[in-house]
C-alpha cells in the first residue's frame, strides 16, 4: 500500500517530540472510564490481569488493547483509547502484561516484546466467550511490536482478528535498544532501568537462587537488564538473540489483515530501521504512517483526545 500522509499538526508546544512524549506520560489525566478486572490463567500456571470496559449498549466488536515498556492498563494513553473507543460502541479488553498489573505474576519469568504465547491466550479466551463478530488488536510500544509479531507469525487464530493499529512501534529491537543507550534519552531510559530493577528485586526475594546481589549492581544500562534476565528468563542466549527474534520487522510481510502503524519521525525510541517504509510500499495490508511530529506516544489532540485515538478509530470503522 501507499504509505500514508499524515494530517497530524499539533500546537507548537507539542510540535516538540520530547515535550509531547513527557506530557502524555506524566501529565495527561484520563477520567471516568469503568474497568473491570478479570484474571486470566495461563497454561503454565501463572495469570494476567486484563481490565474490561463496555459500551453503553450491547456490542459485537471488541478491541483488545496492549500497553508498553512498563506500562499498564492504568496508563492515559492506554484509557485514553479504551474510552474513545467505549463510546463509539466498542467493548474493550485492556491487557496487564505478566507483572504490571500491581500484582507480582508467579513466576520467574515476566514479559517481553515477543511473547506473542500469552496474548494468544487472551484472544482464545475471547473467543470461547462466543460473543464478538469482530476483534481488533490496539498496541503501543512494545505492545505494537507484539501484536504485529504475532499478525505475522501464521499462528492459527491470527485469521480472527479483523484489523489492528499499532501506535510508536520498535520493530526493529536492537535499533530502539540503541536510540535509548544515547544521551538524548538518558532519562527515559534511566526511568525504564529504575523501574525494572525494582520488579527485578522482587523477583531475587521469591528466586533468591536465581539472581544475585551482585548481578543486579551490575545492571548499568537497558541492555544490561536484558543480557542479565529477559534473556535468561525467557529462554534466549543474550540480549541480541532476544532483539533478534522477537522484534517485529522480519514477520510483517505475513501479515494478513489491514494493520496501521503510526510512528512519529521524531520519535526519539525509533532509528531508521524502525521505519518499515519499503515493507509498506509493496504490501496489501500494512498501512505506514510517519506523521513529522508526535514523539513516542505523545500525539496532543484537544479535548483530551489524542490524534492516535481519532485515526485507530477512524481506521477501525472504515475495516470491511
Amino acid at each position: 500500500m501507499p504509505l500514508v500522509n499524515s494530517t497530524y499538526n499539533p500546537p507548537l508546544f507539542f510540535k516538540s517530540g520530547h515535550l509531547s512524549t513527557i506530557y502524555s506520560g506524566l501529565v495527561r489525566k484520563v477520567d471516568d472510564l469503568d474497568q473491570i478486572r478479570v484474571r486470566i490463567t495461563l497454561p503454565d500456571s501463572d495469570f494476567l490481569d486484563t481490565d474490561w470496559s463496555y459500551a453503553s449498549s450491547v456490542s459485537k466488536k471488541l478491541v483488545i488493547i496492549i500497553h508498553g515498556l512498563e506500562g499498564s492498563s492504568k496508563r492515559a494513553y492506554i484509557q485514553g483509547s479504551a474510552k474513545a473507543l467505549m463510546q463509539s460502541g466498542y467493548d474493550i479488553c485492556a491487557l496487564n502484561l505478566r507483572g504490571c498489573s500491581g500484582t507480582a505474576n508467579k513466576l520467574f519469568r515476566s514479559y517481553h516484546s515477543g511473547a506473542t504465547e500469552d496474548l494468544h491466550v487472551v484472544i482464545e479466551h475471547v473467543l470461547q466467550l462466543d460473543k464478538y463478530q469482530n476483534i481488533y488488536l490496539h498496541g503501543f510500544s512494545l505492545g505494537g511490536n507484539l501484536l504485529l509479531k504475532y499478525l505475522g507469525e501464521k499462528r492459527e487464530r491470527a485469521n480472527e482478528i479483523k484489523g489492528a493499529v499499532a501506535i510508536s512501534v520498535p520493530c526493529q529491537l536492537a535499533d530502539s535498544l540503541h536510540q535509548l543507550l544515547q544521551f538524548k534519552n538518558a532519562l527515559y531510559a534511566k526511568r525504564f532501568k529504575g523501574n525494572l530493577i525494582e520488579k527485578l528485586k522482587q523477583k531475587q526475594q521469591l528466586f533468591p537462587d536465581l539472581i544475585s546481589d551482585n548481578e543486579i549492581e551490575n545492571i548499568k544500562t537497558l541492555k544490561d537488564f536484558d543480557d542479565l534476565y529477559t534473556s535468561r528468563a525467557h529462554g534466549f542466549k543474550d540480549a541480541m538473540d532476544y532483539y533478534a527474534k522477537s522484534s517485529s520487522l522480519q514477520f510483517l510481510d505475513h501479515i494478513k489483515v489491514p494493520t496501521l502503524i503510526i510512528n512519529a519521525l521524531n520519535d526519539s525510541f525509533l532509528g531508521s530501521e524502525c521505519y518499515p517504509i519499503e515493507i509498506a510500499k509493496h504490501h496489501s495490508n500494512l498501512f505506514l504512517e510517519m506523521p513529522k511530529y508526535g514523539g513516542h506516544v505523545g500525539f496532543y489532540g484537544s479535548d483530551n483526545f489524542t490524534y492516535t485515538e481519532r485515526r485507530t478509530l477512524e481506521f477501525l470503522e472504515n475495516i470491511t
